[in-house]
C-alpha cells in the first residue's frame, strides 16, 4: 500500500508580507500627509479652511464605507474586492501626487479612502482562508495588529523624511510602487467561494449615510471644538439613520450587517473595547506630537523619530500576545493591556508636566504601545475567530470601523480637551499648553481604563486552544 502524503498547510511568507504591507499602507495614510500639510499649503496656496480636509477626506470616506466594503467582499469575493480596492488606492495616490490645487488633493484623498475601505476588512477576513495552520494564522494576525499601530508612527517618520528630503508629493507617490507590489502579491491569497445573497439598496444608503454623518461629526468636533452645533446636529442625524438601519436589518433576509454577529457577547465586547482602546493611543500620539513641536520646538522629522518607542512597544505587544493567548483567556490579556496603556498615559502626563523633553516620555510611550499591542491582537481574534464563513468580511469590517472611529474620536476628544483647558488657562503660552496637554492625557487614561474594565466584563474567560477555528472551502485563485 502506497504511503499517503499530507498536503502542506496553506499560507507562506509571501501572503504574510502581502497582508502586513497592505494594512501598513492603509494605516500609514492616516498620518503621513499630516506633516506635509505646511509644505502643501505654501506651494499650492491652500486656504486654511480647506487644509484640514486634505486629511479628513481620507478619514471620512475610509471610516464611512468600511461596512459596505466588508459586505461587498462577502458577496462579490474578498480577494477580488481587495484587488479592486488596491487599484483604486494606487490611482488616488497618483492623483494626489499630481495634485495642482486643494480641490484635487481632497478628491484624491477621498479616492484613497474608498480604496482603503474596500481593502482593509478583506485583508483581515482573508487571513482565515489563506493560513490553515494556527501558528501561521496567529503570526499573520500579529503582523496585522502590529501594522495597525506601527502605521501611524511610520507615517509620521516617513512623512517628515520625504517632505524634507524630496517633496510633499512623495507622501502620495510612495504608495504607488508599494500598492502595485501588494496587488501583484495578492494572487497568493486564498479566497473562499463567493456566498449567495444580495446587497440591499436601502441598507447601503442608510448604513453609509449614517456612518458618513457620524464620522463627519467627529471630524467637526476635532476642528471646531466640543461646542460645535453643526456637529451635534450631525450626531442626531447619524443616530436617526443608524436606528432606521438597525430596524431594517432585523427584518431583512440579506442584511448588510447581520445582527446575529452581536449575539456573541465575546464578539460584541471586542467591537466596543476596540472603540475605547483605539481612542487612547491614537489621541495620545496626537497630543504628544503637538507637545514636542509646539513646546519643545522639535522639527517634524525629529518628532516622528521620537515616536519610535511606541513602534517598539507595538512590535513587542503584538508579537508576544499570540503565545499569551494560548495560556491566558482573552479578557485578561486585553484587560492587562488596557491597564498598561492607562499607566503609560498617566506616566506621559506626569513627564510633560515636569522637566519635559523626549527622554522622560519614552518609557510611557513604550508601555502605552505594549498594552495596545496586547489588546489589538486579543480583540482581532475575538472578532474573526469562529465567525460564520459568509459573515467573515462584515465581521472584520465592524472591527475596522470600531478602530477607525476610535482613532477619529481620540483625536477629536483629546484635542478638544487640550484646547479648552489651554484657553481657560489664559492663552497659548508654554505653561498653558502643557496644562491642556497633560489634562487631555489624563482623560485618555480614563478612557483606556474604561476599555480595560469593559474587556474583563465582556470577553471570553476561556483560553482558545483550537487548532482550526475557521474553515472555509478553498476556491481556485482568481
Amino acid at each position: 500500500m502506497a504511503p499517503t502524503t499530507k498536503a502542506p498547510p496553506r499560507g507562506g511568507i509571501i501572503p504574510l508580507l502581502v497582508i502586513a504591507t497592505a494594512q501598513l499602507m492603509i494605516v500609514l495614510d492616516d498620518s503621513i500627509v499630516n506633516i506635509a500639510l505646511p509644505s502643501i499649503q505654501d506651494q499650492l496656496s491652500v486656504d486654511p479652511v480647506h487644509l484640514p480636509w486634505i486629511v479628513n477626506g481620507y478619514i471620512l470616506t475610509f471610516g464611512a464605507l468600511l461596512l459596505l466594503g466588508g459586505r461587498v467582499g462577502d458577496l462579490w469575493g474578498r480577494k477580488r474586492t481587495l484587488q479592486v480596492g488596491l487599484l483604486v488606492f494606487v490611482l488616488g495616490s497618483l492623483a494626489g501626487g499630481l495634485g495642482q490645487n486643494a480641490e484635487m488633493l481632497i478628491a484624491a484623498r477621498a479616492l484613497q479612502g474608498i480604496g482603503a475601505a474596500m481593502t482593509a476588512p478583506n485583508v483581515l477576513a482573508l487571513i482565515a482562508t489563506t493560513f490553515e495552520d494556527r501558528k501561521m494564522r496567529d503570526a499573520a494576525l500579529s503582523l496585522y495588529g502590529a501594522m495597525s499601530g506601527l502605521g501611524i508612527v511610520i507615517g509620521l517618520v516617513l512623512g517628515g523624511f520625504l517632505t524634507d528630503a524630496l517633496s510633499w508629493r512623495w507622501v502620495f507617490f510612495i504608495n504607488i510602487p508599494i500598492g502595485l507590489l501588494v496587488l501583484l502579491g495578492s494572487r497568493t491569497l486564498v479566497s473562499p467561494e463567493r456566498h449567495t445573497g444580495r446587497l440591499g439598496l436601502l441598507d447601503g444608503i442608510l448604513g453609509t449615510a449614517g456612518m458618513v454623518s457620524l464620522v463627519y461629526a467627529i471630524t467637526r468636533f476635532g476642528e471646531d471644538g466640543l461646542a460645535d452645533p453643526i456637529a451635534y446636529t450631525l450626531v442626531l442625524g447619524a443616530t436617526v439613520l443608524l436606528i432606521a438601519f438597525v430596524l431594517i436589518q432585523r427584518r431583512s433576509r440579506a442584511p448588510l450587517v447581520p445582527l446575529s454577529l452581536f449575539r456573541d457577547r465575546n464578539r460584541a465586547g471586542a467591537y466596543l473595547t476596540m472603540l475605547g482602546l483605539a481612542i487612547g493611543p491614537m489621541g495620545i500620539l496626537y497630543i504628544v506630537t503637538l507637545y514636542l513641536q509646539q513646546v519643545q520646538q522639535y522639527s517634524p522629522l525629529v518628532t516622528g523619530l521620537s515616536m519610535l518607542p511606541f513602534a517598539a512597544g507595538i512590535i513587542l505587544g503584538a508579537g508576544s500576545a499570540p503565545k499569551l493567548l494560548l495560556k491566558i483567556a482573552p479578557r485578561w490579556v486585553t484587560g492587562v493591556g488596557g491597564l498598561l496603556s492607562t499607566a503609560g498615559a498617566l506616566w506621559i502626563a506626569w513627564a510633560i508636566s515636569g522637566e519635559g523633553g523626549w527622554l522622560p516620555i519614552a518609557p510611557g510611550f513604550l508601555v502605552v504601545a505594549l498594552g495596545f499591542g496586547f489588546g489589538v491582537m486579543s480583540l482581532t481574534q475575538a472578532a474573526v475567530y469562529r465567525v460564520e464563513p459568509d459573515k467573515a468580511g462584515i465581521a472584520s469590517a465592524l472591527l475596522n470601523s470600531a478602530q477607525q472611529i476610535g482613532v477619529a474620536l481620540g483625536l477629536a476628544v483629546l484635542a478638544g480637551v487640550a484646547a479648552t483647558v489651554t484657553a481657560a488657562s489664559g492663552g497659548t503660552g508654554a505653561q498653558a499648553l502643557v496644562g491642556g496637554y497633560s489634562t487631555a492625557l489624563v482623560v485618555g487614561a480614563g478612557i483606556l481604563l474604561a476599555a480595560a474594565v469593559l474587556a474583563v466584563l465582556t470577553l471570553s474567560g476561556r483560553v482558545n486552544t483550537e487548532e482550526y477555528t475557521i474553515k472555509e472551502p478553498r476556491s481556485v485563485p482568481a
